[in-house]
């Protein structure tokens, strides 16, 4: 029906989801058969992936860059940045989703297009955010877009289809083809109760048992989870095959790209022949055409995991020699950090430049995963305590707030010198926040604002605004804030003209400590320079809480939408998990106030799908006709 609808001219999206083994990989593959006339573009999540931004964007769109070039030149430059082919400023995550449909739409104008993504759930997160938007706004494009994943994760909101197991015949049938001897009644029974008419389950777990067991009702080993008894008879089958058979499957398995080229220069090195890939092939455990394909995610897994270490390593070592640092560093910086036991600069360097290289495309986790690798490669301690910092901090912002104290206790082993002790401080205080443990947090920023007053006035300043922030909110809790307002009146002022975060920090000081009606004409001032300054490059996505805080309190309904609405844009752009709910929950208060309760509404027709329509602020209604309304902060008052 899909297919169908595409070759008619009208998009499709569809997410079939259920466990491992229940079918999903063969109903994307049927589609893919049945798909005559379609280009058949394909992706699969890769778990050791998730923390590379846009991977998986990278594999689907791949083969459709040559059409990079018919791209309007902001959505161009987007995408060639996000993939690593032109250097450039942090990406818009707006114009990167648009530059995909557009692509998706281009290519699919010379033939339907059937774009197949597998194992959704282990999609970096950029990829996994780009591909529902573009799902979310595809329609006369002849485009299908059929994704499988295992639970609801990043796709919710798109049409689904749960996948549930057989019924009981269809399930004693499909037993029956895969044994071609004689099975002991309470042997079939134990099976179909264990697979739960899981189709790869009922395949693969008589693999398990010998023809003795079989026929005579011995009984099952101890029960797995069934991806486990899964992997473990994929394992079985692949320990039977020749060694080197086994070594190709394992660089197959550590290389998750597909790439044929790739695998065969690794292959070379390590002196594995081609005819080795015979017996894979031949027991239908690998396939190698236009790309390498795993008969099932698990066998992948099963291959990697059961290695030894020493055997993991030495794949990725190949692997990284096998990749060309010129046009892929970062995936050669992983593998070399994966082949790395002991520590080394050489490898911790690259890894740093990653990161970089991660944060400016906004992906966060990303660049917090190399951060992390980095320190711990580092021999030097000094080196290694900023390097932890630095994840640390990535790690926070990311949304992982208990990882990153593990590795602000690595960096608090130090040494480290008096700024970066101060900005651990600084740091602790933020988690501390974001944990929601907001009366430890004051503390810990106001000692990190001070030790920062000799260092760097400015960021004194800025710590200073966050302690406010934190007693603003522990009040609630029996707090006072006229502590942290009182230390903030009495920090140093920053050099030059005011900021406006310095007019912002003296409005609340005065707001804390002499009230409402004193504090109003340095707020108003502070909220104009907000306003007025606009979104600075390399601004730091927790910017400007306070003043999103201060404009409803001021009345001024037209700053709170437009600095609700930066903050959430600032957040997605850098892939801030941690900022990100924050930042909504502010947006739909505002909302809320302005009477919009719905979602804003796609565009209906093709010549602007790549541009949302605002909703229209409401004029004066029903709604605000209300005596409740009408009290209300809302700008839309009769």
């Amino acid at each position: 029906m899909l297919l169908a609808d595409a070759r008619a001219g009208q998009s499709a999206v569809l997410v079939l989801r259920g466990e491992p083994g229940i079918g999903k990989t063969a109903l994307l593959g049927y589609a893919a058969e049945r798909a005559r006339g379609f280009r058949v573009v394909r992706a699969a999540g890769v778990e050791s992936e998730m923390e590379l931004p846009f991977a998986g964007l990278h594999q689907l769109c791949g083969p459709m860059l040559g059409g990079l070039g018919r791209l309007p030149l902001p959505q161009r430059d987007a995408l060639g940045t996000a993939f690593g082919l032109s250097s450039g400023a942090q990406p818009d995550r707006f114009l990167v989703g648009l530059a995909v449909l557009s692509l998706l739409s281009d290519t699919a104008e010379e033939r339907p297009l059937l774009c197949l993504i597998d194992d959704a759930q282990w999609l970096d997160r950029s990829s996994a955010q780009v591909l529902a938007f573009v799902a979310r706004r595809l329609q006369a494009e002849s485009v299908v877009l059929l994704f499988a994943e295992r639970e609801l994760d990043g796709l919710a909101g798109l049409p689904d289809l749960p996948l549930r197991g057989l019924p009981d015949d269809s399930a004693r049938e499909l037993l029956a083809s895969a044994i071609s001897g004689p099975l002991d009644d309470r042997v079939r029974d134990r099976i179909l109760a264990e697979a739960r008419g899981n189709p790869l389950g009922l395949i693969e777990l008589p693999h398990e048992l010998s023809p003795a067991t079989l026929a005579g009702g011995f009984g099952l080993p101890g029960a797995l989870p069934l991806p486990g008894r899964i992997e473990a008879s994929f394992l079985r089958r692949v320990q039977q095959l020749p060694a080197a058979t086994q070594r190709l499957l394992l660089v197959a398995a550590a290389e998750p790209t597909g790439e044929p080229a790739l695998l065969w220069r690794a292959a070379g090195t390590l002196g594995i022949p081609a005819e080795a890939v015979g017996p894979a092939e031949a027991d239908g455990l690998l396939d190698l055409g236009a790309q390498v394909a795993f008969r099932h995610p698990l066998l992948r897994s099963a291959i990697y995991l059961a290695a030894a270490p020493e055997e993991r390593r030495s794949a990725h070592l190949t692997l990284a020699v096998a990749t060309d640092a010129e046009t892929d560093p970062d995936r050669r910086a992983w593998h070399r950090a994966r082949a790395t036991l002991a520590p080394d600069e050489d490898v911790a360097s690259e890894l740093e430049r990653s990161a970089g290289r991660a944060q400016a495309r906004g992906g966060l986790a990303a660049a917090a995963a190399f951060l992390e690798r980095a320190a711990a490669l580092t021999p030097d301690r000094g080196r290694r305590a900023r390097r932890a910092l630095d994840a640390a901090r990535a790690k926070q912002l990311a949304g992982a707030p208990h990882e990153a104290l593990t590795l602000l206790a690595t960096a608090a082993a130090g040494p480290l010198n008096g700024f970066d002790r101060a900005m651990l401080r600084r740091l602790h205080g933020q988690i501390a926040l974001d944990l929601r443990r907001a009366g430890d947090a004051v503390p810990l920023l106001l000692d990190a604002a001070r030790q920062l007053e000799p260092l760097d006035p400015a960021l004194a300043r800025e710590t200073y605004l966050e302690a406010l922030r934190a007693a603003s909110i522990a009040g609630r809790l029996g707090h006072g804030a006229r502590a942290a307002a009182e230390a903030a009146r009495l920090a140093p002022p920053a050099d030059g003209a005011p900021r406006a975060i310095d007019l912002l920090l003296e409005g609340l000081a005065v707001r804390f400590t002499a009230g409402y009606a004193a504090s109003a004409p340095v707020l108003k001032r502070a909220l104009g320079a907000v306003r007025d300054q606009g979104e600075r490059p390399g601004q730091d996505v927790r910017w400007p809480w306070s003043a999103r805080r201060v404009a409803p309190d001021l009345f001024d309904d037209d700053a709170w939408h437009a600095l609700a609405t930066r903050n959430v844009q600032i957040a997605r752009d850098a892939g801030a998990l941690a900022v990100l709910p924050l930042a909504l929950n502010n947006l739909a208060n505002v909302r809320t106030f302005e009477g919009i309760w719905k979602p804003r509404q796609r565009c209906s027709t093709r010549p602007t799908r790549s541009r949302m329509r605002p909703a229209p602020r409401p004029s004066c209604s029903e709604n605000c006709r209300s005596p409740d309304f009408v009290a209300t902060r809302s700008k839309y008052r009769c």
